[in-house]
Parts: structure tokens; sequence; C-alpha cells
């Protein structure tokens, strides 16, 4: 299965459910036992330093059948823009759950190499941490945002100079709903210092809810569409900040079309 030779790619019959997912009344058993068993399997790898490019798309794509296994149905759409594309670029998009961290991997990575920003706790974490630092991730603490665009400029240009392709969600933080006024411009000014495209993300994937208490173990439900949908290239300008528009313009768009709440323009002004 290669998501990335699709221009759409959608999941197959719900009837391709596994058997224990059938059977279990909780489609968060059969899911969590599949994604705690390719963590870890990675996580060893990752460790021997034997994780690379080709390991993570397969772990990633294993997620996805994992997804797929307990019912959820995965719409993939406009892969000819990343396709498309004669060198590295910024893909920018909102940020709802843990889904998109461990799917994007799978879509664009055979495409073109690639890696994310990433807060510095995500590195910390017992078993997953081994597998994200092997990705040589750019790392940021969220705790001072200057320094936070200083590292970013700086980190993420190096990385999209060697040809690698970085990944940027500027919410502070997951949620279901888009407000523009916390979706920074971060991105398209890493893309206007490195002198590469913007590739915007519309993406709806709460089917992977966040946890009350430990924010990547929530509830999984099937009945939610997973959707990722990749715009057209956005050239790099100025300090950014036309493009910043297009890519919130694009998102903004897309998740109204999905009917996912987005705060309106009069509320995310006062909240700047």
């Amino acid at each position: 299965m290669r998501l990335a030779d699709h221009d759409v790619y959608q999941s197959l019959p719900l009837s391709r459910k596994t058997l224990l997912a059938r059977l279990s009344p909780w489609p968060e058993l059969p899911f969590y036992l599949s994604v705690g068993y390719t963590v870890a399997r990675a996580s060893r790898r990752a460790k021997r330093g034997r994780y690379g490019d080709d390991q993570w798309v397969v772990s990633s794509l294993r997620i996805v059948r994992a997804l797929e296994g307990v019912g959820a149905r995965l719409v993939v759409e406009g892969m000819d823009h990343v396709r498309g594309l004669d060198g590295p670029a910024v893909f920018v998009g909102n940020h709802m759950s843990t889904l998109e961290t461990f799917v994007l991997p799978g879509i664009i990575q055979p495409v073109r190499p690639v890696t994310f920003v990433v807060k510095d706790s995500l590195l910390a974490y017992p078993v997953f941490g081994h597998v994200m630092r092997s990705r040589d991730p750019v790392v940021v603490g969220r705790q001072n945002p200057r320094e936070d665009l200083a590292t970013v400029l700086r980190e993420g240009k190096a990385r999209l100079d060697r040809g690698v392709s970085v990944i940027v969600f500027p919410q502070t933080t997951r949620s279901v709903t888009l407000d523009p006024a916390r979706f920074n411009s971060i991105g398209a000014k890493l893309a206007a210092r490195a002198g590469v495209p913007v590739v915007p993300i519309a993406l709806q994937t709460h089917a992977w809810g966040n946890g009350k208490r430990l924010k990547d173990v929530g509830r999984v439900d099937p009945s939610i569409p997973v959707r990722f949908r990749f715009g057209p290239p956005l050239a790099p300008d100025g300090r950014g900040n036309q493009v910043h528009r297009a890519c919130l313009a694009f998102v903004r768009e897309t998740l109204g079309e999905w009917g996912v709440p987005v705060v309106q323009a009069e509320r995310a002004r006062s909240a700047q």
C-alpha cells in the first residue's frame, strides 16, 4: 500500500475490518494494541540505529492499517501537488490530534524526505522519543516564542538546504477547531528564509481523539472521516506574509467545506 501513488486515496469498504475489531465492542482496544506494537518495534530499531526512512514509512502505514482495521475511513487528496515539487518544501497544516504525526510520514516520505518541527517534550517520551529523535526533527521548547522562531529559521533552513522538507503545525496546541488567531506564520517565515514553497495541508483527524489524562490516548471514533488535503504549492515571498494568508485561507475554506468549526474573524482579531 503506497498512499503516495494516488492523487486521491480512499480507504477500502468497512467490510475489511479486522476480526478483533469486529469482535471487540471498543475500537480503542485493537487500535491501541496495533499502535503499541508498531511503536515498540520502531523504538527498538531506533535505539540500535537501524530505523531509517523506509522503516518510518512502514511504521506509518501500519498505523493507517490499524485505523482502517477498526473501520475508520481515510481520504487523502492533492498528492499531485506533493509529487510535482522540484525540491524540498515547508508543509503547513492545522493540528488536531496525534494521528497526523503518525500518518503524514507514510504519505510524504515516499515522495520527499521530510521531518517535523516538534516540542522538546516529545523527545522525552519513554518509547516514542527514540523514534522521533532518529528522524532529526527541529526541536523547540514552546516557552519562548522568539527563541522558537530563531530555532525554526536556523535549524529548519539547515534541513531544507539538505533537501529535507519540514512539516510545521503553526497552532500552539491540538484543537478540533481552527482559530486563525492561533495559526501563526512561522512556517511561511521559514519558507521565505529558505526560498522554498509552502504546501498547505488541511486535515481532519479527530477520529483519534485527545485523551483527558493522557493526551495521546483518547477515544477512537471510526464514524468520523479522516481527511488530508494538500493544496497547490505557494511560492515564497518577502517575509512570508502573503503566503501565510493564502495558506490559512486554504485550510479555513477546506475545513469549512468539511464542516469543521472555524472561529469567526471578529473573534480571531480580538484574540490577537
